[in-house]
């Protein structure tokens, strides 16, 4: 049997760079049923509504909405259970300590295969006020701007 190779994303919870400041990121398998994998290979999961939280030791991946899978039957999951995260003992310590920090939560960023496994992209994020988000926007459009002024002063229009 051919294993998979590379990487291919599932989902991707783009408003959360919006939303945070990305402090680390860490990479977790997830626990999964049979059901959740096949409607996974179809492209089918949200990270709108997901984070990261903490149980007796052990990290848990909550809100993340995987659709039933199309042709299941009465084995289908729970389409919005908890999940757990896979990760090192090393690497759930350092989370446990940051996240008893005020102000700090586990963000998933991304979901995607790697190698035929499941893993999702989990960050260490802090919430941004709107004020942050504002002066995120100005300094981007600020960028672009000066690129676009470098791209008309090497092609020698002003």
């Amino acid at each position: 049997m051919v294993k998979e190779r590379g990487q291919k994303v599932i989902a991707s919870n783009r408003k959360a760079r919006h939303d945070y400041t990305i402090l680390d990121t860490f990479e977790a398998g997830v626990v999964l049923v049979g059901t959740e994998v096949k409607s996974l290979r179809m492209g089918r999961a949200s990270l709108v509504d997901a984070f990261g939280q903490v149980d007796d030791g052990e990290i848990w991946l909550h809100a993340l909405h995987i659709p039933e899978y199309v042709a299941g039957t009465w084995t289908n999951h729970e389409v919005r259970r908890k999940r757990k995260l896979l990760l090192h003992k090393g690497e759930i310590e350092r989370l446990i300590g940051k996240t008893k920090e005020s102000g700090l939560s586990l963000i998933p960023l991304s979901m995607y295969f790697k190698d035929g496994y499941v893993k999702v992209e989990l960050a260490l994020a802090r919430g941004k006020k709107s004020y942050d988000k504002r002066q995120d926007l100005a300094k981007r459009d600020a960028e672009r701007e000066i690129q676009k002024a470098h791209g008309r002063a090497l092609k020698g229009r002003y």
